[in-house]
């Protein structure tokens, strides 16, 4: 599910020439972000403010820093397809200056970034296929949190959205798009995704004539329609409190403007249809290697299904050296240096996905393999070992998905976003221990036709397929 081209870019880069002090903060941050394992799910505490903004905690007083992440439902599925990349490019733009506001003078791209460097303190936006995001990271000395929250808010607020420093940026992501063509990979993926995808956003690509069709005042517009306190979901973890996390998120939001009835519906995204039959592309390249890519739509994150999905997909080939696409791709044959398998399941349905390389000589045996230990697998399902020693590895490096104040913001905010229950990490290994090989035989019989999939194959000359 993600997009081939990504248009990100952080806002904050530390100056050379910011002061001792604030390198000094900058380097304990960076200290403090990486320290400590977690030691278990912590409690997640959710309330709805007035605006409609609903807000996400997990206190977190072991360090004095506070990561907060705002996301919105602005990403590429709210793209134009004529201005596919519209809400990437609005996310970088977003960091590039400041409007003056009452008495608050403006502030250009280098003003603003050495203002987040003097506090030692970062904000930055990206987006990608469904969320804009926005990411405030600050310690929370008294002399400094009110001061980050302060200029956060601001940018948040008021954005400048500079049409000369978008040319600029215009012209640096097409020529990055243009080589970027010139990789196997990256032709591969997008022929993929609009094969797999069909009129659906996510299969849209980002072009150099998509960008030359987006403008500033699009990109206002943009964030006008979509950046507002009812449509966000903020997640907070860190040494706050929740009376000050409820202060803090209404001053984050508090510049937007507020809607005075509810919040209107945004259009609905129409959802990933179905594949109706099987499709083959073969795309000539001169490469060493030949680049692999097959699949089908998958399943929305919502579905049931989820969790067999997961520990399936870790057999089949999600669990890296472990799984079957390695053992017999790779291992036994020789056929690719790596071989994996993923399920990207969003808020539609994103794709299942195999992918390998492997020298255009043996693509056809390797796409061959593949494809039979695929069907095996649908038709037959993993055996108990395979769960059992599957669920073995999941669950006890479930902590490592927890081990920083960054990992378990990006948990709590996927609960947030996808309406998961706030007991979801205590619960997660439960399920997962929960998984039976009939459940996975039945999951994968539901989702995956092998008989109706894209395959891609990037390098591979006629001959040799």
């Amino acid at each position: 599910m993600n997009k081939v081209v990504r248009l990100t870019l952080s806002v904050f880069s530390p100056s050379p020439t910011c002061g001792r002090g604030a390198r000094k903060r900058a380097i304990a941050l960076a200290l403090l972000a990486s320290a400590g394992l977690a030691q278990a799910a912590p409690p997640i505490q959710h309330w709805t403010q007035p605006s409609g903004a609903r807000v996400y905690l997990v206190e977190s007083a072991g360090i004095p820093m506070l990561d907060v992440r705002i996301d919105f439902d602005a990403g590429a599925r709210r793209d134009p397809p004529p201005q596919a990349g519209l809400a990437s490019a609005t996310a970088l733009m977003a960091g590039k200056g400041v409007a003056a506001q009452s008495d608050a003078p403006a502030l250009d791209e280098n003003q603003l970034g050495a203002a987040w460097a003097d506090l030692g303190a970062s904000f930055d936006a990206d987006a990608g296929n469904e969320r804009m995001s926005f990411h405030l990271r600050t310690l929370t000395d008294p002399a400094l949190l009110p001061q980050s929250v302060a200029l956060a808010a601001r940018q948040l607020a008021a954005p400048g959205f500079p049409a000369e420093v978008w040319q600029r940026e215009r012209e640096r992501l097409s020529a990055a798009i243009r080589e970027s063509r010139t990789r196997p990979g990256t032709v591969a993926a997008i022929a993929y995704d609009r094969a797999v995808y069909g009129q659906h956003p996510y299969g849209d690509e980002t072009t150099p004539e998509t960008l030359a069709a987006i403008s500033a005042p699009d990109m206002q517009r943009f964030y006008a329609a979509h950046i507002q306190p009812c449509r966000a979901r903020m997640t907070l973890v860190g040494a706050v409190t929740r009376a000050q996390a409820d202060a803090l998120a209404r001053q984050l939001l508090a510049g937007l403007p507020a809607q005075q009835t509810a919040c209107p519906p945004l259009p609905a995204v129409q959802p990933v249809q179905p594949l109706a039959a099987a499709r083959e592309i073969d795309i000539p390249f001169d490469s060493a290697q030949a680049h692999v890519l097959m699949g089908q739509p998958g399943y929305r994150r919502a579905d049931p299904d989820h969790f067999a999905l997961y520990v399936g997909n870790y057999i089949l080939g999600g669990g890296g050296f472990v799984s079957r696409l390695t053992e017999e791709v790779r291992e036994k044959r020789g056929l690719s240096y790596s071989v994996y398998s993923n399920f990207a399941p969003g808020l539609d349905a994103g794709a299942f996905t195999i992918g390998l390389q492997t020298r255009p000589d043996q693509a056809a045996q390797a796409l061959a393999l593949t494809r039979q230990v695929l069907a095996d697998f649908v038709a037959h399902g993993p055996t108990d070992a395979e769960v059992k020693a599957a669920q073995d590895n999941l669950v006890n490096g479930f902590a490592l998905l927890l081990d920083s104040n960054a990992k378990l913001l990006g948990n709590v905010a996927n609960i947030a976003w996808n309406d998961l229950p706030l007991d979801y990490l205590d619960t997660w290994s439960e399920h997962v221990r929960r998984v039976t090989a009939a459940d996975v035989k039945a999951a994968f019989a539901r989702k995956i036709d092998p008989a109706r999939l894209v395959t891609v194959v990037v390098g591979a000359q006629a001959g040799e397929r």
